[in-house]
């Protein structure tokens, strides 16, 4: 590790880690190229449950390609839909849920999260949340329309009830670029 600190995917990473156990339900919301999914899949085990859901059907077939790779597809779920669509297709409380926000490495840069979608899979994703349960949004604001998105976020989250959540901005201040910064959010009840 080139410093103390842990970049905001090892930092995520670390959260879920401490949050979720053998057996749990968790999302993906944005499977991307699965790494996260991955992941998560290893945390729950074969007695837990792994949705992972994205709009684009590239990061679909990614995602299904690495966790069949490493063994891991008999405790998930694929869903190729936006995320705010995700009452549609999960209806057991969550243990976890992870946003990693911006555009599909690799894929096409111009199709990017935005903020509307987003809050509304917030809103949904927290009204399944076990307590002591964890959302994490992995944001990424160096394209068009991701500091709208930050933004948005930061002020959805600040106006979270405090007796009901804690939430958490992790960032670096001093990086070359814009780097990617966290927001959690953990149920209190």
């Amino acid at each position: 590790m080139q410093n103390d600190f842990l970049n905001a995917v090892d930092f995520s990473h670390y959260l879920l880690a401490k949050t979720v156990k053998k057996g749990d339900v968790v999302l993906d919301a944005t499977a991307g190229n699965g790494h996260d999914s991955k992941f998560l899949a290893e945390l729950v085990g074969t007695k837990g449950k792994l949705y992972a859901i994205d709009i684009q059907h590239q990061a679909v077939n990614n995602t299904i390609k690495l966790l069949k790779k490493d063994s891991l597809f008999k405790q998930a779920e694929l869903i190729n839909s936006d995320h705010a669509e995700l009452d549609k297709y999960i209806e057991e409380s969550l243990k976890a849920v992870i946003f990693n926000l911006g555009y599909l490495p690799g894929g096409d840069k111009e199709i990017i999260t935005k903020s509307e979608s987003t809050i509304k899979a917030l809103n949904k994703a927290l009204k399944i949340l076990e307590v002591k349960g964890i959302i994490i949004l992995v944001v990424y604001t160096g394209h068009e329309g991701g500091k709208e998105e930050r933004d948005v976020l930061l002020k959805y989250s600040t106006d979270l009830d405090y007796k009901k959540y804690n939430v958490l901005n992790y960032k670096f201040l001093n990086q070359p670029g814009p780097p990617p910064e966290i927001i959690a959010i953990k149920k209190r009840k």
